[in-house]
């Protein structure tokens, strides 16, 4: 006798709105309470991808959105499961990622710190999420779910993008409903467009500027204005350097690139000798400013959709606005450079000389180091990834050579380095294929790092995803123990026991390989190239490339390095 069909209940509410906003993917972890949205998953159409640690769903969830451009939904239960997510989505709000974090909560009657004793009960669970997200939504009834799943999604979107919170109590979900299902709802953030009185003075500064440079940040990525910010560049004859969140907003190897090697004074002096630098979707953050050592001697330009990040570390004129609409108001208003008559001052191609005079400074820097093996290995995953597939770093030493001198060309690259947390790299990449399986995937991780994702094997296995972890096995925490020598002479706690990479690996199925810095390019390649997952191991003790920000200040004042001499003279003082 076939099983009565089960009437619909709080659950299906969820998904189906989640469904009529146009979700297609759902990252989680069930548990208790949140059974009753777990089991509407079966009767809809929306694909579940299940990860083993809430915190992994979370960067899963995290990447996804960041490829796609749209909201990721993540689905987990109450107490435990629901703060195992905090370390996920603070790095969804670093890096404006719009992640949907559905969490189930204990019985209504167990709400405002009835202290009813139920399982996983906190006294105020969403006020652990309020310091992260974007913002926190609370459903009490069945009849508030769609309005709020709606809501919460529309945050999520509206510029700047991140992460928000909506919590559903285990007997809403649970609930029966009548109502008709839910078959359209509307969730459209508003547009945030910079206002004309500053696009007009923003535009003639720019216009009588005589060495304009551009700093772009991962919020022109996200808005999707690498044209707008490409028309502009070249309007102004203006030099872009990119952060590294914003790696992939200009062309690696455009005659005004400037790349990314904010972690090199000879950069830094270059931004400071702007006479106009615009920044844009940037907050000239710790990383961003080589570790808050730029000190502009000309005048900044600043757009940014996060209000609070608005002259934040640096007084100029700032513009409330989305990346891609207030590049193109700037790109129209500007008053594009003429060719100008040999020999004068300003000459056409003297910006793309300057460009090209400080990434030659910046080789000569590296290449008086030593670190002949650090770029064969950068040099081994660039050739051996494909150009079109993105890649996911977690913070370990290679991770942070590829922030200053990996080209994405037409991928993305993507790391944990808003909020810097481990563990970030695998799980991400997850969320990336399975966003598009079609497309391999890179991961790259530490020895330290990869312990913390090792779990999510079984994942990648499970689902057949097309991610290819690159585990570079130094024996511990590298950077860290970088950092303590050079700070205390020794280290302490960075020296780690770790497993066998490879037999672990084939234990959950996923085909592996031990491999050496002359062989990195031709197993990376053939690793990639093959169906499902796999993990490639390198054992190698790489070093990072001496920091300039340490002496930039020690004798009193900025470093003595040339800055983007375009042909014209010092900054004039009254100009900044």
């Amino acid at each position: 006798m076939p099983t009565a069909q089960r009437a619909r209940h709080g659950g299906d509410l969820v998904v189906e709105s989640l469904t009529a906003l146009g979700a297609s993917t759902v990252f989680g972890l069930p548990g208790q309470h949140a059974l009753g949205a777990f089991d509407a998953l079966r009767r809809s159409g929306l694909t579940y991808v299940g990860l083993r640690v809430e915190n992994n769903a979370g960067f899963a969830a995290d990447a996804f959105a960041r490829v796609t451009g749209t909201v990721a939904p993540l689905l987990v239960s109450t107490g435990p499961g629901a703060l195992m997510t905090l370390a996920a989505l603070q790095e969804s709000a670093a890096a404006s990622a719009p992640v949907l974090a559905i969490g189930s909560q204990v019985p209504t009657a167990g709400l405002g710190g009835g202290r009813k004793g139920y399982l996983h009960e906190l006294v105020d669970q969403k006020a652990s999420f309020r310091d992260i997200v974007k913002s926190v939504h609370t459903v009490r009834t069945a009849s508030q779910i769609p309005s709020a799943v709606a809501a919460a999604w529309a945050s999520a979107l509206e510029a700047p993008a991140g992460p928000v919170w909506l919590e559903i109590p285990q007997d809403v979900l649970l609930a029966p409903v009548s109502v008709p299902p839910v078959t359209s709802l509307r969730a459209a953030p508003r547009p945030l467009p910079p206002r004309p009185e500053l696009t007009v003075e923003a535009a003639r500064l720019l216009s009588a500027a005589e060495r304009p440079v551009i700093l772009a940040g991962g919020g022109v990525v996200r808005a999707g204005a690498r044209q707008e910010l490409r028309a502009l560049a070249e309007a102004l004859d203006a030099p872009v350097t990119t952060t590294f969140g914003g790696k992939g907003a200009f062309p690696w190897d455009h005659p005004l690139s400037l790349q990314s090697w904010l972690e090199d004074a000879h950069t830094t002096e270059f931004l400071e000798d702007a006479d106009v630098l615009l920044v844009v979707g940037s907050g000239l953050g710790e990383l961003s400013s080589n570790y808050h050592t730029f000190r502009p001697r000309g005048r900044l330009v600043q757009i940014e959709a996060d209000l609070g990040k608005l002259e934040s570390n640096h007084p100029a004129l700032g513009i409330h606005a989305d990346a891609r609409e207030a590049l193109a108001a700037l790109a129209e208003a500007v008053t594009p450079r003429p060719p100008r008559p040999p020999g004068t001052a300003g000459t056409a191609g003297t910006a793309a000389k300057a460009a090209a005079g400080l990434l030659t400074r910046v080789r000569e820097r590296i290449d008086a180091q030593g670190l002949e093996l650090e770029q064969r290995v950068l040099g081994a995953v660039r050739d051996a990834l494909p150009d079109d597939s993105p890649s996911f770093w977690d913070m370990t030493i290679l991770s942070y050579w590829a922030w200053s001198a990996f080209d994405p060309r037409a991928g993305a690259l993507h790391s944990a380095q808003g909020a810097g947390g481990l563990g970030y790299g695998f799980p991400a990449a997850l969320g990336a294929a399975a966003a598009d399986p079609g497309r391999p995937v890179l991961a790259v991780s530490g020895d330290g790092g990869a312990m913390y994702s090792i779990a999510e094997l079984a994942t990648a296995h499970q689902y057949r995803l097309p991610v290819t972890w690159l585990i570079v096995d130094d024996g511990g925490y590298g950077i860290l123990r970088e950092y303590m020598t050079d700070t205390f002479g020794e280290a302490t706690a960075t020296e780690l026991s770790r497993p066998d990479f490879v037999t672990l690996a084939e234990s959950f199925g996923v085909p592996a390989v031990r491999t050496t810095p002359e062989r990195l390019r031709a197993d990376l390649a053939g690793a990639l190239a093959a169906p499902g997952p796999s993990v490639v191991v390198l054992p190698a003790l790489l070093r990072m490339f001496a920091p300039t920000h340490l002496d930039r200040f020690a004798d009193g004042g900025p470093g003595d390095g040339p800055g983007p001499d375009q042909g014209c003279s010092e900054p004039d003082p009254d100009q900044g």
